[in-house]
């Protein structure tokens, strides 16, 4: 068993998977990249966060409490709370390399996963091709996503202007069409 994990996949499909944190409140962020460990680990991208009851037809009533007052007096209600994410399906690694596109099959159930670390990171992104796939993914909020893994990609590659740079041009071939939204993404990007 890995011991370093700190979720599970517990929905999975071609193109993105539902993952169960270990701890409450433990969500990798929005817009980073995580890893799902297997024969070919799968690279996701966070797109979605939730903390909810771990029963369907039961929710959190407010207390009017604070967090910290509820864990002294009510720590059960705590139990009864899970936090789960969505990713985005970005590509997968085998023993030829890093692929920027679906893998053959889909992460199996019971994966444990992690959060990639640079240069896992650096390796997603050094071309456009997870940019292409946030902005050709349906149901997603395309916009933050964008921003938030350039962000995250431009940490992993050292805040290295050039690569900053090179982002900003793949996005306006992207959006060439509609420069309003070029600008509001380019312009959060560099907050």
């Amino acid at each position: 068993m890995d011991k370093d994990y700190i979720g599970e996949v517990i929905e999975s499909s071609t193109g993105d998977f539902l993952a169960e944190c270990l701890e409450l409140n433990s969500s990798p962020p929005f817009g980073s990249f995580v890893k799902v460990a297997g024969r070919s680990p799968t690279i996701g991208l966070v797109f979605s966060v939730s903390t909810h009851s771990i029963e369907p037809n039961r929710r959190p009533t407010a207390y009017g409490k604070t967090e910290e007052e509820l864990r002294l007096e009510q720590p059960q209600i705590f139990e009864l709370l899970k936090t789960e994410f969505r990713a985005l399906i970005t590509g997968y690694i085998d023993t030829t390399g890093a692929h920027p596109f679906l893998p053959p099959q889909p992460p199996r159930i019971h994966s444990f996963f992690h959060p990639c670390d640079a240069d896992e990171v650096r390796m997603f992104t050094d071309t456009s091709d997870s940019l292409r796939a946030i902005m050709n993914a349906p149901r997603l909020p395309t916009d933050d996503l964008l921003i938030a893994s350039v962000r995250g990609a431009w940490m992993a590659h050292n805040r290295d202007t050039a690569y900053l740079v090179t982002m900003g041009k793949d996005l306006s071939r992207l959006i060439r069409d509609d420069y309003d939204r070029l600008s509001s993404i380019i312009r959060r990007i560099a907050q």
